[in-house]
């Protein structure tokens, strides 16, 4: 008797982007990711998700800490940090705390960083809600810059894969839910599209 094939197992980790705030639950955007390497013919489970809107670096440790987890995952993604930058929280805390969780998502990896993913923070000082709410763009853009920038050196660092969606928001601020704050399902389609091309890279054989 044959032993049954091994299926991937995905673990999807985040805040309100990943859990897909505001737009139905096969169009978050790990689902699509799945529908997506399914129609490609990649054999993969549905996602474990462990976000919640609102969470920071600590909160999604915490949440962690409290989940069910069953490594060793085939794919981990990691998106945090939106809400840092919100509540005016350092960039030295969040560099802190985005490499520890970085460090978990190897280890929940099977420690194969090349399994792990990063998706950048988008820029929602482009939406309707910033508008709105007379934000400072300009500043908002900066600082996700640098937290941008802080988790693409620590994944460059540690051998993991980076995303950059970011620009893509920012060439999108009309594709945004009925909150007015949170990406649509067509925006969240078109992260896929970046993002599909590097996961299919960390799902090879030799990694």
């Amino acid at each position: 008797m044959m032993p049954a094939a091994h299926t991937p197992h995905y673990l999807a980790l985040g805040d309100s982007y990943t859990i897909g705030e505001a737009v139905a639950a096969d169009r978050r955007w790990p689902a699509v990711l799945v529908q997506r390497l399914r129609q490609a013919g990649v054999v993969i489970d549905d996602p474990q998700i462990i976000a919640v809107t609102g969470w920071t670096t600590d909160e999604l440790a915490q949440g962690m800490d409290e989940a069910t987890l069953a490594p060793p995952y085939d794919l981990v993604t990691l998106q945090i940090g939106v809400n840092n930058q919100y509540r005016g929280r350092a960039a030295d805390e969040y560099r802190q705390q985005f490499a520890s969780l970085l460090a978990r998502a190897i280890a929940l990896a099977g420690h194969r960083a090349a399994r792990v993913v990063v998706v950048s923070i988008p820029d929602w000082g482009v939406t309707r809600f910033a508008r709105e709410q007379d934000r400072d763009s300009a500043r908002i853009a900066s600082e996700l810059d640098s937290y941008n920038a802080i988790a693409r050196d620590e994944v460059a660092r540690i051998g993991a894969h980076f995303v950059d969606i970011t620009g893509i928001s920012r060439q999108s601020p009309l594709l945004v839910a009925d909150d007015g704050l949170h990406p649509s399902a067509a925006q969240y389609a078109l992260w896929v599209d970046a993002i599909l091309p590097v996961v299919r890279t960390a799902l090879q054989p030799s990694h």
